[in-house]
């Protein structure tokens, strides 16, 4: 991944402001630190102008780079990518890799190297770059690899899948079972329970998932019944997405199925589907939450947003596309590109937990172990499935009226027999594999009818399916079925009468788009159920005086669905660069900006450590100059000549309770944070953050008390630990800049 380093950087006097703002003891100690003595009379602005010279020089600027590692590469590069964050961003971001000490330490090191800086805004203090460098931060920030770990996947060639605890289906990849499932919800003509006098009020759905009162109660035939064709499947959940998505209708007791909707979700690709499909799931899990949690909670699932479901689809689909197929990726990195992206988009912040959760049960997302490592990754699935070949069947006759439906079969064309066809066989076998059969009786053959798919259009497409391959009496019987048909007919929506001398408007453009069907003479069926529309056509055409006699009781003008363009729009990734998110998975891995220095780094503080032996100096002053070579503060040897030396002890172990007893005593008065490490009861390290309230006496002996802080197990406990078991006893030094 490569951030966009251009904008990472400041204007140089945006540092030098906030350098100047700083408060006159700790302008000087920064100022000390690397001129050593401060030679009077002084000026702030010819020292900052000094300061801006030594970081310009190449060879400090070389070892600057040289000194850089790892973590310090990690903090950069978050820095730049999360764009000027406040600490407690840097803390969510690097949560679950390092702890608040650890991140802490880091940022307060590269302050002093004069990497990072702080300044305040309208609200708060935030983090920047320093612009001086940025000929050295460029490269690492143009590097955000080591914050997005991943590993080949060709090199975990021993990878197992790890399935999902709940082993039954949430998605349904195959078309086949798909159309199965559709035409077994259409042919229900009892799908639920009759509603009770209180839920036929409104007031209460009952429910018999145990998310919560997501869908009616399902009769029991048809749970049974639906267990028996699909074992494998989440039937109820499956009825509930069906609804939430608006392929299904619900009328009183049964589903109608939305042809519109469904043939625009017949239309996407078989990801952009599953990508609907998990974000419909994921509306349903979190909506069945919130009833759980709310008993009182009047949200309606039949009343859905097609703009919310779009945009959870949208993130889904972004969010795969940062991925690359070749590679594997533990959670910690799947959540930090979810975060940065929800961060920019918005809609599903702090929902991740649920999110992978789906991810992983619509199969968008799999699950992987590697042998000798403990942690789970994650992979994408294979691709897009191939394209039957043209010439070739996809359905083959077993009888007159059924046929057997081959894997190869497109997801439309399986959805579309499904409109006027009827269940024969669904097997689905590990052994033997998927056997979906389907036939056409007189009842599903007027099924398909009603929806105005007349008999020739039910044998072109079986013919196509087929390669031509049908019995002959098919065609015959169909006929004589729609024959049948069309002896008695019900219809229902708005009619249009029109007397001799206005059936000339039955053929003028605004109004003959609208015409749906000629029942009779000048008597025609709508395609449209809004009446204002057909009122507008009409004057557009003209006619000035339309008569509207009042609907009939029971009539279905106000059926629920209504008519949405693009409900399911195809998919696209935004442009990755926008959200300073460009793949670079992709490919071999490389050696980053850090490992090419790390040697000359090692080898100049070496260096550095061989000129301190020869200086006859104190072993306060001693120790002090190797601490600062090895937090990267010395850029050159004139540095430990001219330092100003000020011993500062940060941390004591072991058996050093004098030295333990005194940071303990200067983190009381300062205030400051504490990192303390002590062996639990079966010996494992126990380590947490605080800040320290006092020292106290309890038979003899100190005992600090803390109130922890931060992420760790022990946040906002106040805990009491004697000295002298205190294995670990470190001082966070402060920010420079006041926080």
């Amino acid at each position: 991944m490569k951030a966009n380093s251009s904008k990472a950087f400041r204007p140089v006097d945006h540092w030098k402001s906030a350098i100047m703002a700083l408060p006159e003891g700790n302008f000087f100690e920064l100022l000390r630190s690397v001129f050593g003595n401060i030679k009077t009379p002084f000026s702030k602005h010819k020292l900052l102008e000094d300061l801006f010279a030594f970081l310009s020089k190449k060879e400090n600027r070389k070892t600057i780079a040289a000194f850089i590692g790892e973590q310090d590469h990690k903090v950069i590069a978050a820095t730049a990518l999360l764009n000027e964050p406040e600490t407690s961003g840097l803390e969510n971001f690097f949560a679950g890799e390092m702890t608040e000490a650890e991140l802490h330490a880091v940022i307060i090191n590269l302050e002093e190297r004069l990497i990072l800086y702080r300044f305040r805004d309208e609200k708060n203090m935030r983090l920047a770059l320093n612009p001086v460098l940025d000929e050295v931060l460029a490269p690492l920030i143009a590097d955000t690899s080591p914050l997005f770990r991943s590993y080949p996947k060709e090199d975990n060639a021993g990878t197992e899948a790890t399935p999902p605890e709940n082993c039954r289906s949430f998605y349904i990849s195959d078309p086949r079972i798909m159309a199965a499932l559709f035409t077994f919800i259409i042919e229900e003509e009892e799908l639920f329970k009759a509603e009770t006098a209180t839920e036929a009020g409104g007031t209460k759905s009952s429910g018999t998932r145990s998310q919560g009162n997501i869908i009616p109660e399902l009769r029991k035939k048809v749970l049974d019944g639906a267990k028996k064709t699909f074992p494998e499947l989440d039937f109820e959940l499956a009825v509930n997405n069906l609804i939430q998505m608006g392929l299904f209708q619900r009328a009183d007791r049964l589903l109608v199925p939305n042809r519109e909707k469904i043939t625009e979700y017949s239309e996407l690709s078989d990801s952009e589907r599953q990508e609907y499909w998990a974000a419909g799931l994921f509306i349903c899990f979190k909506e069945s939450e919130k009833s759980t949690h709310n008993s009182h909670s009047d949200w309606d699932i039949f009343s859905f947003s097609w703009s919310r479901l779009r945009s959870i689809a949208s993130s889904i689909h972004r969010f795969r596309s940062l991925l690359d197929p070749d590679r594997l990726y533990p959670e910690l990195t799947l959540k930090r590109l979810w975060d940065l992206l929800e961060e920019r988009t918005g809609g599903l912040a702090n929902q991740w937990p649920s999110f992978l959760a789906v991810m992983e049960k619509t199969g968008l997302l799999e699950a992987k172990k590697i042998s000798g490592k403990e942690e789970t990754f994650w992979i994408l699935p294979a691709g897009e499935p191939k394209e039957h070949s043209a010439g070739k069947p996809v359905i083959v006759m077993d009888t007159a009226f059924s046929f057997i439906l081959y894997p190869e079969i497109s997801f439309a064309d399986a959805l579309a027999l499904s409109a006027f066809c009827s269940i024969k066989e669904c097997a689905v076998n590990e052994s033997t594999g998927t056997l979906i059969s389907f036939e056409l009786t007189s009842k599903s053959a007027v099924r398909g009818f009603d929806q105005e798919i007349d008999a020739k259009a039910m044998m072109e497409l079986l013919n196509r399916l087929s390669e031509n391959r049908l019995d002959p009496n098919l065609d015959w019987t169909l006929k004589e079925w729609e024959k049948r048909y069309t002896g008695v007919s019900l219809h229902q929506g708005i009619v249009l009468t029109l007397t001799e001398d206005n059936r000339y408007l039955a053929k003028a453009g605004p109004v003959s788009h609208l015409i749906g069907k000629t029942l009779a003479p000048g008597v025609y069926l709508l395609s449209t159920e809004e009446r204002s529309t057909v009122v507008r056509a009409l004057r557009k055409a003209g006619i000035d005086i339309v008569a509207q006699p009042p609907e009939e009781a029971g009539s279905a003008g106000s059926r629920r669905g209504g008519s949405f363009r693009n409900s399911f729009p195809h998919l696209y990734p935004s442009e990755a660069a926008e959200y300073g998110l460009a793949n670079s998975f992709s490919g071999k891995d490389k050696e980053t900006p850090v490992t090419k220095t790390t040697e000359e780094g090692a080898a100049l503080k070496e260096k550095f450590r061989e000129f301190l032996s020869k200086m006859k100096i104190t072993k306060q002053e001693r120790d002090e100059l190797i601490a600062r070579i090895e937090r990267g503060l010395v850029l050159n040897e004139t540095q430990l000549e001219s330092t100003s030396v000020r011993y500062e002890k940060l941390e004591a172990r072991g058996l050093d309770y004098t030295g333990k007893t005194a940071i303990a005593k200067q983190a009381i008065e300062t205030g400051s944070l504490l990192e303390i490490t002590w062996p639990g009861r079966d010996g494992e390290p126990n380590r947490t953050v605080g800040i320290p309230q006092a020292l106290e006496k309890k038979e003899g002996e100190s005992v600090l008390v803390l109130k922890a802080s931060g992420n760790s197990e022990n946040a906002a406990r106040v805990l009491k630990i004697p000295l002298g078991k205190i294995s670990l006893l470190r001082r966070i030094k402060q920010s420079i800049f006041g926080e």
